[in-house]
């Protein structure tokens, strides 16, 4: 299933933006640091010597310091690569507090981003430089949607995986069954007149969401055949929308419920977005889980010990997953235990498994590593060439796979 966005390189750099997004320095010291595919590494590698040497002008022997030892920091990471990546890369380096002031250590920041690096750009700040890269992750590809009868309108946007119904119109207009009293002609001409009033509302709506509000690359005009015909023989319709049209659905609602029918309809269209795809592995993972002889497994225990086995085919994680493993290694032992925990009840957590004493020496004394359940995942996966697949927290097929724990796989064979 192919797909113009690594979705686990996108969660990580995600889930890193956020994290950087709260982090500051104590004066100018943090680095940002922009290289795009075609740069070369021995160019950066040189401008970074010069900055080396300016930065012996700044007054501050605290800042001095830092910004160097991040300088240096910044040239030992590079030289790690032989080239520069396909997108590029993007490092963010700074002493940061730990504990309180005088606990600074430098931390190096690491993005392969998901799309390219489009320029060269090197930045020390007293914060990190984050907007570049939020500019990259965002979803470019936004769709929009009519769905109409003569009755509602809906409007809707399509953004990666996320589908928002944006409003929804009523309009107003009679049926075609006259009131009694009136002659049919007299009925006919107050209802055109009454439809012509409702088009020229659902053209004004959909001129300020999909031009003004949000700029579409597509539209998909869907509904009941008539009306939608209709509406699409005159001329409401903002000339620029009408160029975007992909296609021209014929549904059985209309309204917000006419949206995600239309979108349901148009996957040959839309066949290289991320919604489709993520429909495409719920539908096949809620299939495999009603099935007599499933090959389907949830739960992070259950996914876990199918991934080692190499029983996986495919991890469906969500965005919103939020788990971390904690492992311990005995500093008088080197026994090593972990365990998995719940962001939201971390520390606690966190406390009682440090007081539990070492099962081999009973020692309480231990080195920490913390890493998140989706990159411990996406390791397991490449050992056993198993595909992983992060839905969006926006996306309906997201929040739905929360109700299985927020954790899924699609299975090669049956366990036993």
């Amino acid at each position: 299933m192919p797909s113009n966005i690594d979705s686990v390189a996108l969660y990580k750099t995600r889930k890193m933006l956020r994290e950087l997004s709260s982090k500051t320095g104590k004066g100018t010291e943090l680095i940002s640091l922009y290289i795009p595919p075609k740069k070369a590494l021995h160019e950066v590698l040189n401008n970074l010597r010069e900055e080396y040497g300016t930065a012996t002008n700044i007054k501050s022997d605290s800042t001095r310091n830092h910004v160097q030892d991040a300088l240096t920091k910044t040239q030992q990471r590079l030289k790690l690569f032989k080239r520069t990546p396909e997108n590029g890369i993007v490092l963010f380096v700074g002493s940061l507090m730990t504990n309180g002031p005088g606990s600074e250590q430098v931390f190096v920041n690491e993005i392969i981003p998901p799309k390219p690096v489009q320029t060269y750009l090197y930045r020390c700040d007293d914060h990190f430089h984050l907007e570049h890269l939020m500019d990259m992750i965002k979803e470019v590809d936004v769709i929009g949607v009519i769905s109409i009868d003569s009755t509602e309108a809906g409007f809707g946007v399509l953004t990666g995986a996320k589908i928002v119904v944006d409003e929804v119109i009523t309009s107003g207009v009679a049926g075609k069954t006259r009131a009694g009293g009136q002659s049919a002609r007299r009925y006919e001409r107050l209802r055109e007149m009454n439809l012509s009033a409702y088009y020229n509302r659902v053209a004004k709506h959909a001129k300020k969401i999909f031009l003004e509000q949000n700029k579409i690359k597509g539209l998909i005009i869907s509904g009941p055949g008539p009306t939608k015909d209709s509406f699409l023989k005159s001329d409401y319709l903002d000339y620029r929308l009408r160029e975007k049209i992909l296609t021209e659905v014929d549904g059985a609602y209309s309204g917000a419920e006419g949206v995600r029918e239309a979108i349901d309809k148009s996957s040959d269209v839309l066949k290289d977005m991320r919604v489709i795809e993520e429909k495409k592995l719920i539908q096949r993972f809620l299939s495999e889980i009603h099935k007599e002889k499933s090959l389907a497994a949830y739960g992070i225990k259950e996914v876990m010990d199918a991934t080692t086995k190499g029983a996986v085919e495919v991890i469906i994680a969500s965005e919103d997953l939020n788990m971390l493993n904690i492992l311990l290694k005995c500093n008088r032992c080197s026994t090593d235990k972990n365990k998995i925990l719940n962001r939201t009840s971390y520390v606690q957590e966190k406390q009682k498994f440090l007081s539990e004493s070492c099962e081999s020496c009973q020692a309480v004394d231990f080195t920490i590593t913390e890493t998140d359940l989706i990159e411990i995942l996406e390791d397991k996966a490449s050992e056993t060439g198993t595909r992983i697949e992060v839905l969006g927290s926006g996306s309906e097929e997201g929040r739905m796979l929360m109700s299985f724990s927020g954790l899924g796989a699609i299975l090669r064979y049956r366990m036993q």
